[in-house]
């Protein structure tokens, strides 16, 4: 298992590069901002950003479902209780 590497911005500013490359690699890059804040540095694949041919399918599935009126409402709380204790 790759060791996590942690550094600050203004090093990931000067060496932005290394670090896209490293994390293209696998590496797991923690980016410090000050003292309270963090970040990830994570490459982003096409799945990340576009609906697969099947989850469209399957939306257009689900959307069909609910018009022919296969789908349950619930619109309160209680709906929502009362629809877990009978499964």
């Amino acid at each position: 298992m790759k060791a996590i590497i942690e550094t600050t911005s203004r090093q990931f500013r000067e060496r932005q590069k290394d670090f896209f490359d490293m994390a293209d690699n696998g590496q797991k890059i923690v980016i410090k901002r000050g003292r309270k804040q963090a970040y990830v540095l994570t490459p982003v694949s096409a799945d990340d950003l576009y609906f697969t041919s099947e989850m469209i399918e399957r939306i257009k599935e689900s959307k069909q479902e609910i018009k022919e009126g296969k789908s349950i409402v619930l619109k309160s709380k209680e709906d929502l209780n009362n629809f877990f204790e009978s499964l």
